[in-house]
């Protein structure tokens, strides 16, 4: 599997204000990127795979909260018509970014190629035919001046299940725990498997699978961050190293559940970071 590039915690355990000051310094980084792309016409396609609880969706939420909102679309198809499956690059070919925009896909057509043959959603037909044609329909894309990064947010078993236990008993987050979530757990090996056959199937040069240990949200979040701002050479590009901190002693804070925490001890401190990653 050449073409996977596996992204583990660069980060140690952050305060949330050293969470808050990276995240900040990255997003300034990605409107320059961002205004560099309209300048120059170019497109981004982000796609975001990984199974449910993963945080996909919250990963693209915190990447793209502070970009300009004319310029950059979320496209999450959702449980897809008869004819969206009939036609299924095609269908995802009319979504894919013009000129100066950048998408963010929360699962892509790559649902083809991991849930929908595990959880029986497709013919062997369908997925054979994705499989053979994905790369070149990809290369056509990059081809034509669009810029294509693919990160799988890879998750333990362990890991899900507790994000699962947290939204069935959320007063705000209960409706995240759909029946297909619960099903897909029984699929876990069958997943498993069809998600390495991607792997080694549909990486290439140009658009290598990028997994991404995301049992800590927060980090996740920071570096698929700061990997879209390595990828591209956009104007002004400042050092993107990841930055090393010792925990403050003196400023242990942070908001949990919409309450802001003073003063914590680092027990406290450390609990409330491992029970606020799987928000």
């Amino acid at each position: 599997m050449k073409d996977v590039v596996y992204i583990n915690s660069e980060y140690k355990l952050l305060t949330n204000n050293q969470f808050h000051e990276e995240k900040f310094h990255l997003q300034r980084e990605l409107l320059k990127l961002q205004e560099w792309l309209l300048k120059n016409k170019k497109k981004l396609a982000v796609v975001f795979e990984g199974r449910d609880a993963a945080g996909k969706g919250s990963a693209i939420n915190r990447i793209s909260e502070n970009l300009m909102t004319r310029h950059y679309r979320v496209v999450e198809l959702g449980t897809p018509t008869e004819k969206q499956n009939r036609n299924w690059l095609r269908t995802y070919q009319k979504l894919l970014p013009q000129e100066g925009e950048i998408v963010f896909f929360d699962r892509s057509w790559y649902s083809r190629a991991v849930i929908q043959p595990s959880m029986g959603y497709c013919t062997d037909n369908q997925y054979e035919y994705f499989m053979r044609n994905v790369v070149d329909w990809e290369k056509k894309m990059v081809e034509n001046d669009t810029i294509l990064i693919k990160f799988y947010l890879s998750i333990s078993i362990d890991t899900q299940a507790t994000r699962f236990d947290i939204r069935r008993n959320h007063d705000l987050k209960y409706w995240k725990l759909s029946q297909n979530d619960l099903e897909s757990v029984d699929h876990w090996e069958s997943y498993t498997t069809y998600k390495e056959k991607m792997f080694e199937k549909t990486g290439w040069d140009k658009a290598p699978w990028l997994v991404i240990n995301a049992d800590n949200k927060l980090v996740a979040q920071l570096n698929s961050l700061r990997y879209i701002l390595k990828r591209i050479d956009y104007s002004d590009k400042k050092d993107l190293e990841p930055r090393i901190w010792d925990a403050d002693e003196t400023n242990r804070s942070m908001m949990f559940l919409n309450v802001k925490f003073d003063n914590l001890s680092e027990e406290q401190y450390k609990l409330l970071s491992r029970l606020k990653q799987y928000l």
